[in-house]
């Protein structure tokens, strides 16, 4: 393990740290950090009137930055991170908890050294290390620090994901801010500004019904996808969240509907309708129609003929923050 600090007593003498005197600070790499929380600080007995002696409120985190083999943070048995609780045999070797719960009580028997023995005591020291160590996240824009045993569920969740691109052929991938540039630039699909809670209008080409729609509250990024599921339904349409699709709140719901031409005698017009939970993806291209909510357009609704078909279509998309 290198440490990529100063010594303890550099530190206190003020000297500047390995990490302070240089090093590549735009490097995209993993860097593991670990949290000493009982680092070497000062601490001052307090003694009171009475005579009791009382230690002093230990001082501010110490934080280091380290370079080191991260499979000593995975299990052996099953290669996944460590996270508490971990446990270890007679002979010092560990295994999480996860792998000794697959056999019951302490019949799992360590295969690993000559002592064997049960993995049945508790690695406080290893735990410690594995609840401290954090990793930056990868994806640019986030920089923020994870556990590392929890780094695979906040990749999933983090709203910087990379999200690809859903023209076929296309294998450009990057957040949604440059997705939705990169889908108007260069493949020109047109960008509607929405309000949360209020209506859009569209005119939609039937033969092209994906549009992009960019919130104007929180900048989040909303694609209209549609097209035929077969022989007698010209245009189903659907809203797809282009963000990670394990993110949490908050989340969208939309209602979609088209109003058909009034009718001479009434003045009266059919109306379809869907009410939307908003799915999110960050391949929004992969996501099948038919797995979504969706709405169906009859033909009497579309204006026009042939190919120049279009539909009137309305959005409004709500967001759900509890």
């Amino acid at each position: 393990m290198q440490a990529a600090s100063a010594t303890w007593e550099e530190r206190s003498r003020g000297s500047p740290s390995a990490m302070e005197k240089g090093g590549d600070q735009s490097a995209r790499k993993a860097r593991l950090e670990l949290v000493v929380a009982n680092g070497p600080v000062k601490r001052q007995m307090v003694v009171h009137e009475a005579g009791e002696i009382v230690p002093a409120e230990q001082g501010p985190t110490m934080q280091i930055s380290v370079k080191m083999d991260v499979a000593v943070l995975h299990c052996p048995f099953c290669f996944l991170p460590f996270k508490p609780p971990v446990f270890q045999c007679n002979g010092g070797h560990l295994a999480c908890g996860d792998c000794r719960g697959e056999q019951p009580g302490s019949q799992w028997q360590c295969e690993r050294c000559e002592r064997g023995g049960a993995f049945d005591i508790r690695s406080t020291a290893m735990e410690a290390v594995v609840s401290s160590a954090r990793v930056e996240c990868p994806h640019d824009g986030c920089g923020r620090y994870i556990t590392y045993h929890e780094l695979d569920d906040h990749q999933s969740a983090c709203p910087h994901a990379a999200c690809k691109c859903p023209v076929p052929g296309c294998d450009f991938a990057g957040p949604p801010p440059a997705l939705l540039r990169h889908l108007n630039t260069l493949h020109s699909v047109p960008v509607h500004s929405v309000q949360y809670r209020k209506v859009l209008q569209l005119q939609v080409p039937v033969s092209e019904p994906r549009r992009l729609l960019l919130a104007e509250e929180d900048a989040r990024a909303f694609l209209v996808v549609g097209g035929a599921l077969g022989l007698g339904t010209p245009l189903t349409v659907s809203v797809v969240c282009i963000r990670a699709g394990a993110s949490q709140l908050p989340l969208y719901a939309a209602k979609v509907w088209v109003n058909g031409p009034q009718a001479a005698a009434n003045g009266r017009a059919d109306t379809v309708s869907a009410d939307i939970e908003v799915t999110s993806s960050k391949e929004p291209g992969a996501v099948d129609i038919e797995d979504l909510t969706f709405l169906t357009v009859p033909s009497k609704l579309l204006a026009g003929a042939g190919p120049s078909r279009t539909v009137s279509l309305h959005i409004r998309i709500d967001k759900i923050t509890s």
